[in-house]
């Protein structure tokens, strides 16, 4: 889809879950607030009322953008001029209607229209600003009266319960949006904490087992040395020469240990590797269905397979959004798809690592494919093709 609709629909398709939900309660809060300026602009009020309705709107809108949790693309010097505006403009139209009802009805303002442009300019204030305020409740009751007393109305504590209801609606929904959004944001920040603690134990379990079989080694090698030191200078020789001998039998060996250390950790098996890829993707928000058994996978591609979903896993993590995978293993291939595909000027372009997987497979006669259709995107090997 070309022009700004298709970068807009690719935009959307971009983000994730957390982010459309993000964007889409913000757009929301700021339509509301948009459609209400125009029901009221054209509600048949005379030119004044209509130009300080329509500014109320604008440093409704200004506050809202304001906010850290609900601006849509402002930066944070914006931000701190929008506030400013909302603030300011709010007060002056409020304060702009309460002297024309104060001063009577003056030329194109009629009481009516003072009355309504004061509580539009206090409904907006008590959406966009007093929410964000310290003592926002006492304020808001404060506002309410103010307005209230200066206004005049016929039945004053009737239109004071009113305001106040009004304005605790408003403010309620305002701090209620920003809750709801922050609570998305301290969830998402655990589901990648999980995930990077799900590598951090990993390392350590590596680091642990390097250290149990290659210390203890490297602890009796020093102190052999040390003794053969000592047995050559007290002229020893024969003695010395034999712990010396034990010395390179224990470096060979510790040597030994770490290369099969290492072996095990690169070797990977292809169950371990599915059941890890469900733990990991678990931990960063997706969830994983798998297809069929390792089993199903023929017994001298099970590396070849296991590094395909290791590698597949950690780009789901690192260059989509996706909330779901499913995972097929077969006699004839594996096939990897998730749902969440971000467009390549928001992934950094296509994976590096399966350039080397690519090669790895080519090895043991296997093919990888890729294919792209809207957000989902797959991942495809087939076993016994050059």
């Amino acid at each position: 889809m070309p022009g700004p609709l298709g970068r807009a629909a690719d935009r959307w398709h971009g983000l994730s879950s957390a982010d459309r939900f993000r964007l889409y309660t913000r757009l929301v809060l700021q339509v509301v607030l948009v459609t209400f300026v125009i029901m009221m602009a054209v509600s048949g009020a005379s030119t004044v009322p209509v130009v300080g309705i329509v500014v109320a709107g604008l440093a409704a809108i200004a506050g809202i953008e304001a906010q850290p949790d609900l601006a849509i693309r402002a930066t944070e010097r914006q931000r701190r001029i929008a506030w400013r505006f909302a603030v300011a403009g709010l007060a002056a139209v409020w304060l702009a209607a309460v002297i024309a009802v104060q001063l009577g009805p003056l030329p194109h303002v009629s009481l009516a229209d003072g009355r309504v442009l004061a509580s539009v300019a206090y409904a907006m204030a008590t959406c966009a600003v007093l929410p964000f305020l310290r003592r926002r409740w006492g304020l808001l009751i404060l506002a309410a009266a103010v307005t209230a007393l200066l206004l005049r109305p016929e039945n004053a504590p009737a239109f004071f319960a009113l305001l106040v209801a009004v304005g605790v609606a408003l403010m309620w929904t305002s701090r209620t949006t920003v809750w709801s959004l922050q609570i998305l944001t301290e969830l998402e920040d655990g589901k990648r904490l999980a995930a990077e603690l799900e590598v951090a134990e990993e390392r350590l379990r590596f680091s642990r087992d390097l250290h149990d079989v290659v210390g203890r080694a490297f602890s009796a090698v020093a102190v052999k040395s040390e003794l053969a030191a000592t047995l050559a200078r007290a002229g020893a020789a024969d003695r010395a020469a034999a712990e010396m001998d034990e010395v390179k039998t224990l470096a060979v060996t510790s040597l030994e240990d770490a290369r099969a250390l290492v072996r095990g950790y690169r070797n990977i098996s292809l169950a371990t590797e599915v059941a890890g890829a469900k733990s990991l993707l678990s931990a960063a928000g997706c969830g994983m269905r798998v297809v069929g058994d390792p089993q199903d996978v023929p017994t001298s591609l099970h590396e070849a397979a296991a590094w395909v979903v290791r590698e597949g896993t950690t780009n789901i993590v690192k260059h989509s959004a996706a909330t779901q995978a499913v995972l097929t293993l077969g006699p004839s291939g594996l096939v990897l798809t998730n749902d969440g595909a971000l467009p390549p000027s928001r992934a950094g372009g296509a994976p590096s690592g399966l350039e080397g997987l690519r090669a790895r497979l080519r090895a043991v006669g296997a093919d990888l494919g890729t294919s792209r259709d809207g957000d989902e995107f797959t991942l495809t090997v087939e076993w016994g093709r050059a």
